[in-house]
């Protein structure tokens, strides 16, 4: 009986929070021009989801509300494979959350070394992705913070802006990295795109204004939002880092 209990919970969580999203992907417009990084709301709710919902449970969530808003607001298919950086952004903010910050640090170190190993990519400019550099040595601070078994780290107040900024932060450019991984490593600006590396030099450049100006944006929402959520649904704040 209890185990039925937890798993409509469960389900029923996944569900509302999947509406959410697909609000955010599908009906809701980018508030500002883009470059093709993030073509909806969705930046604004998938660290929202990482942050209330269990690592699994903001993945699947981000991850089902992604793809239905992508098939009601179609964008191209190639924009479901790119979306499902989405998903991964909320599960690395959910996992750095609850303290688990062992698969952020591999996630980030693959990616960004399969990013290195790619020809192409020496080529471009180091700066064009200074925001992802910037979140890497975020992770690397919340991991020493941990680490450290300091109280700082920790969902009680005072301390929860912290732990909300930087995991937030590091969620968002996660989901960034993935969508540069399938773009440049995967090699999908030339497959797909047909880009040349003059195109790619150019996409980096407005990529390292807009994409720093959408996180600091949905950074701040969280900051505003997720405290009075909590407190809306009668919890402690403390109580989501389990």
């Amino acid at each position: 009986m209890l185990r039925k209990v937890k798993y409509s919970y469960f389900i029923s969580t996944v569900s509302v929070f999947a509406a959410l999203t697909i609000v955010c992907d599908s009906i809701l417009e980018s508030p500002l021009p883009s470059s093709g990084v993030w073509l909806s709301w969705i930046f604004l709710i998938e660290p929202i989801n990482g942050i209330l919902l269990s690592p699994y449970a903001s993945f699947l969530a981000t991850f089902i509300g992604a793809m239905i808003g992508h098939s009601i607001r179609f964008r191209g298919f190639e924009e479901f494979i790119f979306t499902i950086g989405a998903p991964f952004g909320a599960l690395i903010t959910s996992l750095l959350v609850r303290r688990k910050w062992k698969k952020a640090f591999i996630y980030y170190t693959l990616l960004l070394g399969a990013y290195f190993l790619t020809p192409v990519s020496w080529k471009l400019p180091l700066w064009g992705m200074w925001d992802v550099y910037l979140a890497f040595f975020c992770l690397l601070l919340v991991i020493l913070i941990i680490n450290l078994k300091s109280s700082s780290w920790s969902l009680k107040f005072p301390h929860y802006i912290l732990v909300l900024a930087l995991s937030t932060f590091i969620g968002l450019e996660a989901d960034v990295l993935f969508r540069i991984f399938i773009f440049v490593p995967c090699q999908m600006y030339w497959i797909y795109y047909g880009f040349t590396e003059e195109t790619l030099y150019s996409i980096w450049a407005v990529g390292a204004v807009e994409t720093p100006i959408k996180a600091g944006i949905s950074t701040l929402i969280t900051l505003i939002l997720v405290p009075s959520i909590i407190k809306a649904i009668g919890k402690s704040i403390s109580q989501f880092e389990d």
